[in-house]
């Protein structure tokens, strides 16, 4: 009710204080200026004061709300190694808060198979199959084990195409035996 009433008092004493301090005459500007200062004490005064805590409910204590995950981190990783077969198999260093999925597109141009990898933590619905002459983009699942993120992408035709960086224009080399 005091923070109401105060309120109130900024809202009805303060442009009136501050139309005197402008028009008013000697009087009644410093009466203007002791009502500023002292709305300005009170509102000191409202924020000192201790406010009673809202009660807090045993059995809401009792039981514990799990933690919501934290969120991965989006990026765009560039791939170490690639393997083209039946599959294309991408590998790439693990984040510490690496993604469960990763956005794909894959374009040939010649003899490359151009490829850009986006982490992102949105778990839409992805095509089983991926034909080269596809041109939209994939979710696929990230797969992790001792620090290394691998995808799979399930290709329809056998590639004799050069797996390659599709932002760097690099090739991708192949993984060490």
């Amino acid at each position: 009710m005091l923070a109401l009433s105060l309120g109130m008092a900024w809202l009805l004493l303060a442009p009136l204080s501050l139309w005197l301090l402008v028009k008013g005459t000697k009087v009644e500007r410093a009466g203007a200026i002791v009502t500023l200062c002292l709305l300005e004490g009170g509102t000191i005064a409202m924020n000192a004061i201790p406010h009673p805590a809202a009660p807090v409910h045993p059995a809401a204590a009792a039981h514990s709300v799990p933690a919501p995950p934290l969120p991965c981190q989006e990026r765009a990783p560039v791939p170490q190694s690639a393997s083209a077969g039946q599959e294309l198999v991408l590998t790439w260093p693990a984040a510490p808060r690496e993604c469960p999925t990763a956005e794909v597109i894959i374009r040939v141009e010649g003899r490359k198979l151009l490829v850009w990898l986006y982490e992102t933590p949105r778990a839409e619905e992805h095509r089983a199959m991926l034909t080269m002459r596809h041109r939209a983009v994939f979710t696929l699942p990230v797969h992790l084990q001792d620090g290394i993120a691998t995808l799979k992408v399930p290709l329809d035709e056998k590639t004799g195409y050069i797996p390659t960086d599709g932002r760097s224009g690099r090739p991708i080399p192949r993984p060490a035996a």
